[in-house]
């Protein structure tokens, strides 16, 4: 199993940051992946709240990866696995928050998944890389929402 580890912090509220995390809609304004697939996602909700069982499903670049919600806990905990990923099985991943005593929050984001042995030699780097730049984009723009 191969893992990635991720921490920020940012002067936005829970609530801000968990609106953006819950609404699958919001994800290309503030991270890493291009767009949203709708018609590729199933469940997601029209009011920006998507629930457990909810499959998202971002394109980045010419790939395009499906996470289930399997966990929700408000403004506290965003859990999701694989759905779909050419490049990754087993993929479990949390984002949990957490408030500051300033009224910020500190975003925890880690995960672990599975993957052939030839991408098991450049993935672990990518992705926590790649999920680093995630949690920072979410933080910023977080901030940018208050």
């Amino acid at each position: 199993m191969h893992k990635y580890d991720v921490t920020v912090t940012t002067s936005a509220s829970p609530e801000v940051v968990w609106k953006l995390l819950v609404d699958a809609a919001s994800w290309p304004l503030w991270s890493k992946v291009d767009s949203l697939d709708t018609t590729r996602s199933v469940g997601l909700d029209p009011g920006g709240d998507d629930g457990v069982g909810a499959v998202r499903a971002f394109r980045t670049g010419r790939i395009v990866t499906g996470e289930r919600l399997t966990e929700k806990v408000d403004r506290r905990l965003l859990a999701y696995e694989d759905a779909f990923n050419s490049s990754m099985h087993n993929y479990h991943a949390h984002i949990e928050l957490k408030p500051t005593a300033r009224s910020g929050t500190v975003i925890h984001w880690y995960g672990e998944y599975e993957t052939s042995w030839l991408m098991g030699w450049v993935m672990p780097r990518y992705l926590q890389k790649f999920m680093q730049g995630m949690a920072q984009g979410l933080a910023r723009y977080a901030e940018e929402c208050q």
